[in-house]
């Protein structure tokens, strides 16, 4: 608490408009200009970044993926439906306002700004300053090319975001994108208060409450945080979201609705994987699998794929080898892995216990004087000698 508050109190959070630049000439949004700048040494809340450059070849390609469908690691349907409306209720919330999920433009509407800004919806603009430099971009954001099953181009889940994309066209040129990369920024700071805070004293203190108001306020959510946790039905939280559990059970309203904070503050972030495993948020899917789904594709969005004689291009059936969307016996949602029969995650995700840890390699023992001589010993549910796998 004492480091992340010596860091947060000196952060100035970038300021968010809530709104999607649509026009060269609107004003932009700052707060997502931050995550696609060459030069991000502007912007009070970065603390440290990796600049690239063109010129001495060294770039990335992570503009190009958000101008297709992000290398084909779409938005889950759980983290969309984290997200909470505007006016701080859960979506299932009574009186929330919520739109369904029929087509995206109804899941965006009057919700958390972090999901309108940087959830693509199609037929927005996804670049503003042409250049003759780039030739891979995507000027007008399609319908979600599910369809397609090359992972530069197509879109898994069907929700994919343009969070770390670039209005530029110049920084489009596939393999050749040089903005620059994001590795810690202040409102990190803010997060790990109040969740340190909460576990520490099972209450939040005034700082932490100070820290939480102004992260929803720069969402544009409703800054009254007790009215989300006062709202918030675990067992309803629990389907879509891993962070409601620790060891199995669920975890308090509270102490859920910080990781929630975290969870969409940081989404895309590279912290996620991170956050599940030091919270042991994972026990439940050794007996239950854990289902990906993405859109709502059996509802109003199949119609965006027909073709031009109004037949679907839709195709499904676990044992067709042709399939390319999952049957709605399974799911209204489209679920990317449950296509076909041999699909690895055919019946669901799983877990064990072993991989919260990672093992130390054999070798590892071998050079310090062997299994039973160490001083290093094997993490939990990993075995000892060579070429076995996790015990549990």
């Amino acid at each position: 608490m004492e480091a992340a508050k010596a860091v947060a109190d000196e952060v100035i959070l970038v300021e968010n408009t809530g709104l999607v630049q649509q026009s060269s000439e609107e004003a932009a949004n700052p707060y997502m200009d931050m995550f696609s700048a060459e030069n991000m040494s502007g912007y009070s809340e970065v603390l440290l970044w990796r600049p690239y450059s063109k010129a001495l070849g060294v770039t990335h390609n992570v503009v190009t993926a958000g101008q297709h469908g992000n290398y084909g690691i779409g938005l889950t349907r759980g983290m969309v439906e984290g997200f909470l409306m505007a006016n701080g209720l859960p979506i299932y919330a009574a009186n929330s306002g919520y739109h369904g999920d029929e087509t995206i433009a109804d899941v965006r509407k009057d919700r958390d700004s972090r999901l309108t800004i940087f959830l693509k919806e199609p037929g927005q603009k996804n670049i503003l300053y042409p250049s003759a430099d780039g030739d891979m971009a995507v000027p007008v954001e399609p319908y979600p090319v599910i369809l397609n099953s090359n992972p530069e181009k197509g879109y898994s889940t069907g929700y994919a975001l343009r969070k770390g994309s670039s209005y530029e066209q110049k920084q489009c040129c596939n393999v050749e994108n040089y903005t620059g990369a994001l590795i810690f920024r202040g409102t990190e700071a803010l997060l790990n208060y109040i969740e340190a805070c909460y576990e520490r004293d099972g209450a939040l203190d005034g700082t932490a409450q100070n820290y939480w108001r102004k992260i929803r306020e720069r969402s544009h959510l409703d800054p009254d945080y007790n009215k989300t946790i006062s709202a918030t039905d675990m067992a309803k939280e629990a389907p879509n979201d891993w962070g409601a559990y620790s060891a199995g059970k669920l975890v308090d309203p509270t102490l859920f609705n910080i990781r929630r904070e975290r969870r969409c503050e940081l989404m895309a972030e590279a912290l996620r994987y991170m956050d599940l495993r030091r919270w042991r948020a994972m026990d439940q899917m050794i007996d239950t699998p854990y289902h990906i789904e993405g859109f709502k594709i059996w509802g109003e969005m199949q119609n965006w794929y027909k073709n031009e004689d109004g037949s679907s291009q839709l195709v499904y059936g676990m044992d067709n080898t042709k399939s390319n969307v999952s049957e709605l016996t399974r799911s209204d949602y489209l679920r990317p892995y449950e296509k076909v029969s041999n699909n690895i995650a055919k019946d669901g995700y799983r877990w064990s216990m072993a991989h919260y840890l990672t093992p130390y390699n054999i070798q590892h023992f071998d050079i310090t004087g062997g299994v039973e001589n160490s001083p290093i010993y094997q993490n939990p549910y990993w075995p000892t000698e060579a070429n076995l796998p996790a015990i549990k």
